[in-house]
């Protein structure tokens, strides 16, 4: 049995492929680091990257930046900070929030990582044929669920029917 069903459910079947793409990837850049003798995990990147970017930030704003829940930013930074990747500092304007930053472990492994993450965009627009279309289907797909998710989508067409 050769044929793929997720291919051949059409659209049914888009949720299962784009999972199974996102573990591919989690899995293989994974498998690439710990290879490479580095401890870090794949979807830290972003992390790295917008605390490279803004120096500091708090959980909220990570979260809204990434446009992730703010209890998988948590599970991440608290993830992160274990392994020594980030400091976080109580704000001395809110006792309530903590600024995190990249410690100085991040800093000098960033060398590193940066070639490693060069290497990824590379390979992605290898894969991709250097062609920007799936990237621009997904912004439209994302800002379509902006405007009304999935869920309220398929209530309104159950409704109607």
């Amino acid at each position: 049995m050769s044929e793929d069903f997720l291919i051949e459910m059409g659209y049914a079947g888009l949720t299962g492929r784009l999972k199974r793409l996102s573990d591919a990837f989690m899995y293989q850049t994974r498998d690439f680091y710990r290879e490479h003798d580095s401890e870090i995990e794949p979807n830290w990147h972003m992390i790295f990257l917008l605390l490279q970017k803004n120096e500091t930030m708090t959980v909220t704003e990570i979260a809204d930046a990434l446009q992730l829940s703010h209890p998988a930013i948590v599970k991440l930074i608290n993830k992160m900070k274990k392994r020594g990747y980030i400091n976080s500092n109580l704000d001395p304007k809110d006792n309530r929030r903590y600024n995190l930053v990249l410690s100085q472990k991040a800093k000098k492994e960033l060398p590193v990582l940066e070639a490693y993450w060069e290497a990824g965009n590379k390979a992605l627009e290898e894969m991709l044929e250097h062609n920007t279309l799936l990237l621009e289907q997904l912004e439209q797909l994302e800002a379509r669920m902006a405007e009304a998710d999935f869920k309220t989508r398929m209530d309104k067409l159950l409704i109607n029917e």
